[in-house]
């Protein structure tokens, strides 16, 4: 069980991130909540409490190495130690790239997905020492398969990926884990909505459909800390993607046509 267990989580104002949070409290986690949106996120506060959970908030945006620094510290300074960080928070991106007006939205991309990443993991890893912790990164199965129209989130996704695989292997002997999430599309997230097209802004309204594969938050949340109990390695949600990043890896012809045909069918509403 995750009682008691001291967790800073990204992301946490709504989609998958709040439903991490409310998933934790339910067990008896306290947690650190991150996000930008202090509203939201004292709103996921304020039931994560009901649930009986001890809770913080902390507005910040995870680029600024600062910001997720200084809620390390506040956590540090309440609990005396961080056990588990949950780097969850994330944007995507919807556009053929060469329609990308200004190429400044990758920069953007690689600053909350990956190095939002990278800043979660170098401000909590001493304390994650001491307390032979935990690291999660929700990634993307986009991390180990392309995907049209999200470039710029793919390759954030990929380096996500191998800073991951390689902190691991640095990290043998000390006690900590680092677990690496890769989910396929997640219904109940505004993650579309706020994806950037190609000026650089949120799209907003879409009319693409989940397809059929998709899961929802509640049951991800659930599947996420199942697996951190167990200090996974890995979670491919669902899991029959794993042969999806298998065939990729020995035949990416194969995949991409499996790739291409999904996503006509979601431009089909079917």
């Amino acid at each position: 069980m995750m009682k008691d267990k001291r967790v800073l989580l990204t992301g946490a104002s709504s989609g998958l991130g709040a439903a991490l949070a409310y998933a934790l409290a339910e067990q008896g986690a306290r947690l650190a909540l991150f996000a930008t949106n202090l509203e939201r996120l004292e709103g996921v506060a304020e039931k994560c409490k009901e649930l009986g959970a001890e809770v913080f908030v902390h507005a910040g945006d995870v680029a600024e190495a600062s910001d997720v620094q200084a809620a390390v510290q506040r956590a540090v300074e309440a609990w005396n130690g961080i056990d588990v960080v949950i780097a969850n928070a994330g944007i995507s991106m919807w556009v053929r790239f060469e329609e990308v007006e200004d190429p400044a939205v990758f920069r953007r991309l690689m600053d909350v997905n990956y190095m939002g990443v990278v800043h979660a993991a170098y401000a909590a890893l001493p304390y994650l020492k001491d307390s032979r912790g935990l690291f999660v990164a929700v990634s993307s199965v986009q991390g180990k398969v392309p995907v049209p129209l999200h470039s710029g989130y793919v390759a954030s996704k990929h380096a996500v990926q191998g800073f991951c695989d390689t902190l691991r292997l640095e990290l043998l002997g000390t006690g900590v884990d680092v677990m690496v999430v890769l989910p396929h599309w997640l219904r109940g997230t505004n993650l579309r909505q706020s994806a950037l097209g190609k000026d650089g802004q949120a799209l907003g309204t879409t009319s693409r459909r989940h397809s059929s594969e998709s899961i929802t938050i509640d049951a991800a949340s659930q599947q996420i800390v199942q697996s951190m109990l167990k200090r996974s390695r890995q979670l491919v949600m669902p899991w029959k993607l794993k042969l999806l990043t298998a065939v990729y890896a020995l035949r990416p012809q194969w995949a991409e046509a499996v790739i291409r045909r999904a996503l006509r069918k979601q431009d089909l509403g079917k």
